[in-house]
Parts: structure tokens; sequence; C-alpha cells
């Protein structure tokens, strides 16, 4: 669920409607002016509207962060599984039991 509190656009074609009536707007308001005022104002709102653009993201940050933390949790366990059975010469299933943990850190605290 996704909370639009910052009147965010969904699409493309949103976003391209919403500029397209600003500049109508515009150019209505210009129209009460002289007609070489509304011409620079029609320029420089084209210029302003091609050079600004949006970004969509189809991924949202908030689940890139969740999708980081997941996948590194996962290939420290596939790396210490691959490093146990091929450098160490045990089973890769060993590596998720507790007893094997308890030996390397007696190992490494010298006890």
């Amino acid at each position: 669920m996704s909370v639009n509190h910052l009147n965010q656009v969904k699409t493309r074609e949103e976003y391209k409607k919403i500029k397209e009536d600003e500049r109508k707007k515009s150019v209505d308001a210009a129209t009460t002016q002289k007609a070489s005022k509304a011409k620079t104002a029609q320029k420089v709102s084209k210029a302003a509207y091609a050079k600004k653009r949006i970004r969509i993201r189809l991924i949202p940050i908030w689940l890139r962060i969740v999708l980081l933390l997941v996948l590194s949790g996962v290939f420290m366990v596939a790396g210490t599984a691959v490093g146990y059975s091929l450098l160490g010469d045990g089973n890769a299933g060993d590596v998720l039991k507790q007893s094997t943990w308890t030996h390397i850190f007696d190992l490494v605290e010298k006890k």
C-alpha cells in the first residue's frame, strides 16, 4: 500500500497531461497580455517543459533496501557453504548447524 502524500504521478502519461494543462493555463493567462509577451511565455514554457524530466522508479527505494539485505544474507550463507564444503572438505549442509559454528568460534578463541 502506497501513500501518495507528495502528489507524485504514477505514469508518464499522467505527468504529461498535468504539464499540458499547466501550459494551457499559462498560455490562456498570456493572451490577456500583449501578443509578443504571449509568444515569449509560450517559448519559455516549452523550453522548461522539454528540459524537465521525471523519473518513475520501477522498484521503490524501500524495496531495494529490503532486497539488498535479503540477498546479502543469502549470499553470505551460500559463500560459507561453498567455502566450508570445497575448501574445508566438509558437508555444505553442516554450515547451518550450531555445533559447526561453536567449533569454529572455539578454534578462533583457542579454548
